[in-house]
């Protein structure tokens, strides 16, 4: 079982086993979220939340496989 936390970081390092990528994330508490909001990180390596200002990065040396 995932134990789910507030997010409270405004980086968050991701892999590809994250994508497709979210915010908030599958380990984020919901009830204090935003509405799920899909997040385009495969070409820049980068993605900012529209809603809470979180920037998700890829780790680096991630490969994606099969995500465009």
């Amino acid at each position: 079982m995932t134990v789910q936390k507030e997010n409270t970081q405004r980086v968050i390092e991701v892999g590809a086993a994250d994508l497709p990528l979210h915010c908030p994330t599958p380990d984020q508490i919901a009830w204090n979220g935003h509405p799920r909001v899909f997040l385009p990180i495969e070409k820049k390596g980068e993605a900012l939340c529209p809603y809470c200002g979180t920037l998700y990065k890829l780790r680096e040396g991630e490969v994606i496989k099969g995500h465009h």
